[in-house]
Order: structure tokens, then sequence, then C-alpha cells
């Protein structure tokens, strides 16, 4: 037996000390990369989804939880309690929206006691009033929407907040299947036939003379990766 000199011993040494090295960068470079397909997976979360049927066809809805974050989860509750089944559509002009969300599928529609209003995102969330954007439907005071909402089927940029009013109202999603539904619907013959509010009996303009109907409203499972 030849006992080693410290030359002879040293390159193992640092050979031992590379090897560990190079596990640590690699080691290093796989927590890095895991980390970065994290981020991408969160940035690229798929969006809600809702889907009209009625009885003109299918409607799917996208909904920008993370732009108008109060006014999906408010969307949504409706939507699970199944707040909009059996309802219709019982405003509607062509050229600029149809609207529905408020009132039942009664001989003589009768309007929905709704929850309480929600703040208008309009401002914050920067999304526009563009063809096949869905918006909530309010009053005069900007913070009154609840559960009526309305489907633009042109652009109506002045419902944008600065427009007709300062604080604008709410985009807080938009059409992704079935614009072509939206379109037949926006076509059917209206006028003017008397609902009953929540205030009373009253005849409203732009009613459709055969009902646009609200089968159901359902969220649509996500996907899994």
């Amino acid at each position: 037996f030849k006992q080693k000199t410290a030359y002879e011993i040293m390159p193992s040494l640092v050979g031992s000390e590379m090897c560990i090295r190079d596990r640590y960068n690699n080691m290093k470079l796989k927590i890095i990369a895991t980390f970065y397909i994290f981020l991408s997976t969160l940035s690229y979360a798929e969006n809600p989804k809702v889907l009209l049927e009625t009885n003109h066809g299918d409607i799917t809805i996208e909904l920008n939880e993370e732009k108008a974050p109060i006014t999906v989860k408010n969307f949504i509750s409706y939507v699970e309690k199944k707040f909009y089944d059996n309802t219709i559509f019982h405003r509607i002009i062509d050229g600029f929206m149809i609207q529905g969300g408020g009132f039942s599928n009664e001989e003589m529609p009768a309007q929905k006691k709704p929850d309480d209003p929600i703040k208008n995102e309009g401002k914050k969330s920067g999304l526009s009033n563009i063809r096949g954007s869905i918006a909530m439907a309010r009053t005069n005071d900007p913070h009154s929407a609840t559960s009526q909402f309305f489907i633009n089927v042109v652009d109506n940029k002045n419902l944008d907040p600065g427009g007709f009013s300062a604080d604008g109202y709410a985009v807080f999603g938009k059409v992704t299947k079935g614009m072509d539904v939206v379109d037949k619907i926006k076509s059917v013959k209206t006028g003017s036939t008397p609902l009953k509010t929540l205030g009373g009996v009253g005849a409203m303009r732009d009613v459709p003379v055969k009902k646009v109907i609200i089968k159901s409203a359902k969220l649509l499972k996500k996907k899994s990766n």
C-alpha cells in the first residue's frame, strides 16, 4: 500500500466539489423554472364562464374576474341560486342592446326582488361597452345595479365612464360564443307592453312581442389542466 501525496488527493476533492456545485446549480435552475411555470399558470388562469340557454339558442359569456371582481361575484351569485332561470329579455333595442335578468316568465312578466345593489366598477375595470360585451343595468344612481344586465349589440362607448355619466355602465365580461343568437334576439319585434314592476303595473317600451326566454343560466366547469 502506497500512501497518496497531498497533490494526488486534491484532484479528487476538487472533482467532488465541482459535482456538488453542478447539482446545486441544476436544482436552482429547476426551482426557478418551476416558479416561472407557476406564474404563467396564474397569468393564464381560465376565467369563469356562464351559459345562457334561451329559446333562441345558447350564449356563452366569459366573465372578467380580474378587472371586475365585485360585479362578477354578484353575477355568479345570481346564477348559482338560479335567479335567472325562466326569466326574460324584457327590453330589446336593435342597434343598441338587449337587456334581461330582472323579470320572470309569466303571462304578465313580473319583476323579481333582487339582492342589495353593488358598487359600480366601471371606472376601475377599464373595460369598454363594445359589441359583445356584457354590462350591468342600473338607474341614474351609479351604484344601483343589482341583477339586471345587458349585452351590447354595437359599440356603445358613450356608456363608458365619462360618456352619458361620469361613472359609466360597468362591463364585466363578453360573449365568446353565440353572438349570432344575440343578433337574432336583437332583431325581434317589440312594442309597448304592461309589466309588473316592484312599484306596480306599468307599460314599458321595447318589450318583445313574443317572449325571449332565458331558460337557464349555468356556471360552466373549468377545464382541468
